[in-house]
């Protein structure tokens, strides 16, 4: 169990608050180098936070990071799912490139030595580049022994430091990776690691299983989710040995921010770049007991306070260093949300009139508003200007777009989905994309406010088992008008059909794109 250090501790103590002038934000000079820190949260919802309009929860420290930057309203992550839009983050192109899904938890390394990437393109600019949390885009080349070198990994594709969640909270491995290994491996206790969706067949190992042993869980689980039992919660496949490396769920809001502001601390001399990718809100939803019974909308309300509590401390931090007001801050969310995602913990029972999607259709997995539009704000004291932005852009563009605040001058086979919108994310223009694709289990097309979506002939019934999902999944076209609209219920697909062949053959052209 990790637990808070003395340094860790005196950040937490510290109330310092950044100045904050009155002054118009001044345009960045040619080649600024800002420390730049990305907070990344899993499954939150556009509508999850009280500064996007949320009544019945309150995310104050998010609110204070709004009220000082620029909050989106038109911002999108890359795609529905979690590992194709944390792809498309890094390395600046669009998922389905790489046939991406949601991965399993012994996958192959998604993004290969050598490809372009955001963190590779900042350590060529002097950048120290670190990631913390959830990582959920592969390890090695297939067949990974846990009690060996982890490779390739994050410090292959351009990080200088990792400490992370290998997967996901639901799937096994529990434990922690740093660097090249997972942390507290005793040899004479060797991890074993095996995969299967349904483990309904018994696990390989002498271990309890959410099947075998259902009274040794916190919260009951469907078949996928009823492998091995760690911490009291059964995850996807199995494990066993290893016992000294197992992770605590709810040490999360400590061991990670812990690591993050070493990191932030130790390299505070010179432009860092953090990536810090949240658990939270992704099942199992196991919080601190500070934060648990805290939110009237059990563990997932829970669970977003806790959030919003790790995300004040980070931003304290940055006040602490003295770096605050050279630190561009990014916040936003992988996907939409999902209430009932593979374990019973009241999310959808005590939803109320919470409304994770805000006036949104969909959520995570769908190709609905809901799925890609996240709540979205920039941060950089004096040079971004505050206030709420419409403009149209999409997380593929932050590659392009810090490229262009850095003067990095993109290679011809780098980030080549990525657009520079630096001016609109700066808030120097409310104009961006003016066209942008959208990805879920099918594709999507924004064309200003008209939404486009193309008919798949393709079955995903395992969605219809998620009781809060519209996956968007039709085999007629869809089209809808987004102004008059935002909750795309009229399809007027028949009514403007050139329209719809249209925009077919624009979606066609990007998917044709050279890359």
């Amino acid at each position: 169990m990790l637990k808070p250090t003395l340094l860790y501790s005196l950040f937490l103590l510290s109330l310092c608050l950044s100045c904050s002038s009155g002054a118009a934000p001044e345009e960045p000079t040619a080649n600024a180098q800002p420390n730049i820190l990305f907070i990344y949260v899993d499954d939150l919802g556009y509508g999850d936070l009280s500064c996007y309009g949320a009544t019945d929860i309150q995310t104050p420290n998010i609110d204070r990071l709004a009220s000082g930057g620029r909050l989106f309203t038109d911002a999108h992550c890359a795609a529905a799912t979690c590992s194709p839009s944390r792809y498309a983050l890094l390395t600046g192109n669009y998922a389905f490139r790489q046939k991406a899904a949601v991965l399993p938890g012994d996958a192959p390394l998604m993004i290969r030595p050598g490809t372009p990437t955001l963190p590779a393109m900042l350590k060529e600019e002097g950048y120290r580049t670190g990631v913390v949390g959830k990582w959920h885009l592969g390890l090695g080349d297939g067949d990974l022994d846990w009690n060996e070198e982890i490779k390739p990994g994050p410090l292959e594709i351009g990080f200088d430091y990792c400490f992370l969640l290998p997967s996901t909270g639901d799937r096994v491995p529990s434990v922690y990776v740093e660097q090249h290994e997972v942390l507290n491996l005793d040899p004479a206790d060797p991890l074993q690691v095996s995969f299967t969706d349904d483990p309904s067949g018994g696990s390989p190992y002498d271990t309890p299983t959410g099947l075998s042993h259902p009274e040794l869980l916190k919260m009951p689980a469907d078949t996928q989710h009823s492998g091995t039992i760690i911490n009291g919660v059964s995850r996807i496949g199995f494990m066993a040995g290893g016992e000294a490396a197992h992770f605590r769920d709810e040490d999360f809001p400590y061991s990670f921010p812990e690591k993050a502001i070493q990191f932030m601390a130790q390299e505070k001399g010179q432009p860092f770049f953090l990536y810090y990718a949240f658990h939270d809100i992704h099942v199992p939803r196991i919080v601190h007991p500070r934060f648990e019974g805290k939110s009237k909308m059990g563990p997932r309300g829970d669970a977003i306070l806790q959030m919003d509590w790790v995300t004040g401390q980070l931003m304290k931090t940055l006040d602490s260093l003295g770096i605050a007001e050279n630190t561009l801050v990014f916040f936003s969310s992988d996907n939409g949300p999902v209430l009932d995602d593979g374990y019973t913990d009241q999310a959808v029972e005590k939803l109320g009139d919470h409304q994770p999607a805000g006036p949104y259709r969909g959520g995570k997995y769908s190709i609905y508003e809901g799925g890609n539009r996240v709540p979205t704000i920039l941060r950089w004291p004096g040079k971004i200007t505050p206030g709420r932005s419409t403009a149209l852009w999409n997380q593929v563009d932050l590659y392009a777009s810090i490229a262009e605040l850095l003067g990095h001058e993109l290679q011809e086979a780098e980030a080549k989905d990525s657009k520079a919108l630096w001016p609109a994310l700066s808030g120097q223009s409310d104009e961006g994309r003016s066209v942008m694709l959208e990805e879920a289990f099918t594709l999507g097309l924004r064309q200003g406010q008209w939404k486009y979506i193309v008919p798949t002939e393709k079955e995903f019934p395992w969605i219809k088992g998620i009781k809060d999902i519209e996956g968007g999944i039709s085999t007629e076209p869809q089209l809808y008008n987004l102004s008059e609209d935002p909750g795309e219920q009229n399809n007027l697909a028949a009514t403007y059909p050139e329209k719809v062949q249209a925009m077919a053959a624009e979606l066609e052209r990007i998917q044709n794109l050279d890359q």
